[in-house]
C-alpha cells in the first residue's frame, strides 16, 4: 500500500487539491445567508463547469506553456504568451457562467460586472500559479530522490571499496602464516588450509552484503583466533568472552576483525615474554559493546600508529557509513597496552 501511494503521490496530490477546491465552491455557491439552496441541477452544473474550466487552463499551462518556459528560461515570452489567452479564457468561462444561470432564469446583477470580471481572472491566475508552483515542488522532491540516489550508490561503491582493501590484507597475513607453518613442517598445515578455506568463503559471499548475521561474523572471529593460535603454538594467552544471544541480530560484515588484526599484528610474538590479547563481546537487547585488549611488544612500539593507521582510518571509514550516529569508538594506546572500545546502538 505503501508504494502504491509512493508511486502515485504526484496525482494524488492533484487529485486531494482539486477536491478540495470543489468542496470550497460548492459550500460558496449553494449556501447564502445561511440557507441552503434547493435548485439542486443549477449547482451542479454550476460547480463542475467552474472546475474543469480551472482544470483545463491550469493544466494547459502545466503541460505545455510552462515546460517551454522552463526550456527557453524566457519570462517575458512566457508572459506574452500566456497573459492574452489567460484574459479570453477567463472572459468565456465567465459569459459561460451567465449561460448557466440565464438557463435556470436567475440573474445576478454582479455577475455582470467589471469587478467580478478582474476578480474572476485574478483567481484563475492564482490557481494558474498554485498549480505550476506543484510542479517545481514536483521536480524539487524528484531531483532530491535522484540526489539521494546517486548518494546511495556512491557510499555503496565505498563501502565495496573499504571492504575490497581487507580481503589482501587479511590474505597477506594468514599467507604469511601458512607458509611459516608449512616452513617449519608444522602438522597443523592441512587444519589452517581447512580453516583459510572456510574463512574465505565467507569473505567472497557474504562479505558482499551490507548486513550479515551475527553468529557468522562471530564465528569468524573465532577461526581467526584458531588460526593465530595455531601459529603461535599456543604460547601466548588469548581471552575471547563472549556474553548474549547473537540470534536474529546482523552486523555490518568484516567491521570487528581489524581491530583483532592489529591485536595480533603488534600485540603478540613468540619472541617477547608477557604478551597476550584479551576479546570481549556483550552482546546486548539492542546494540554490542567490542573490546580487544592487548599488549604492545617493544620492536613495535616504535612504527604502531603507522601501521595500524590504514586499517584503523579504514574501519572508521566505515563505521560512519554503516552506522552514521550509532557507534562509538574509543582508543587507548599507552606505552605497554593498546584497547579499543566499539560500541554498537544497534544490530
Amino acid at each position: 500500500m505503501a508504494a502504491y501511494f509512493k508511486e502515485r503521490k504526484t496525482w494524488l496530490l492533484h487529485l486531494s487539491f482539486w477536491c478540495a477546491y470543489a468542496s470550497f465552491f460548492f459550500y460558496y455557491i449553494a449556501f447564502r445567508r445561511g440557507e441552503m439552496l434547493s435548485d439542486w441541477d443549477r449547482i451542479i452544473t454550476d460547480l463542475s463547469f467552474q472546475v474543469i474550466a480551472m482544470m483545463i487552463i491550469c493544466y494547459l499551462n502545466y503541460f505545455y506553456f510552462l515546460p517551454r518556459f522552463l526550456k527557453r528560461r524566457n519570462i517575458g515570452r512566457y508572459i506574452l504568451e500566456f497573459l492574452p489567452l489567460l484574459i479570453a479564457f477567463s472572459y468565456l468561462v465567465v459569459r459561460g457562467k451567465q449561460f448557466i444561470l440565464e438557463a435556470f432564469d436567475i440573474r445576478v446583477d454582479f455577475l455582470y460586472s467589471s469587478r467580478f470580471y478582474i476578480t474572476f481572472t485574478l483567481n484563475t491566475l492564482f490557481l494558474v500559479v498554485f498549480i505550476g508552483l506543484l510542479r517545481f515542488v514536483e521536480d524539487w522532491f524528484e531531483l532530491e530522490a535522484k540526489r539521494k540516489e546517486l548518494e546511495n550508490e556512491r557510499l555503496s561503491s565505498e563501502l565495496r571499496f573499504l571492504r575490497t582493501q581487507i580481503h589482501p590484507h587479511f590474505l597477506f597475513n594468514t599467507l604469511n602464516n601458512l607458509y611459516y607453518l608449512a616452513y617449519t613442517n608444522s602438522p597443523n598445515t592441512t587444519e589452517v588450509i581447512a580453516k583459510l578455506s572456510q574463512m574465505m568463503r565467507y569473505m567472497i559471499h557474504d562479505s558482499n552484503h551490507s548486513r550479515v548475521p551475527l553468529e557468522k561474523e562471530i564465528e569468524y572471529i573465532e577461526n581467526y583466533i584458531k588460526l593465530e593460535k595455531l601459529r603461535l603454538d599456543d604460547n601466548i594467552p588469548i581471552d575471547l568472552k563472549i556474553q548474549g544471544d547473537p540470534t536474529g541480530k546482523t552486523i555490518a560484515p568484516l567491521i570487528l576483525i581489524t581491530f583483532l588484526e592489529n591485536a595480533f599484528k603488534h600485540g603478540v610474538s613468540n619472541s617477547a615474554d608477557h604478551s597476550w590479547i584479551k576479546v570481549d563481546l556483550d552482546i546486548q537487547d539492542k546494540g554490542l559493546t567490542y573490546r580487544v585488549d592487548n599488549s604492545k611488544i617493544q620492536e613495535s612500539n616504535k612504527n604502531f600508529k603507522e601501521a595500524s593507521g590504514i586499517g584503523l582510518n579504514n574501519v572508521r571509514r566505515r563505521l560512519k557509513l554503516s552506522y552514521p550516529d550509532q557507534y562509538r569508538l574509543d582508543i587507548e594506546d599507552s606505552e605497554e597496552q593498546f584497547s579499543v572500545v566499539l560500541k554498537l546502538e544497534k544490530v
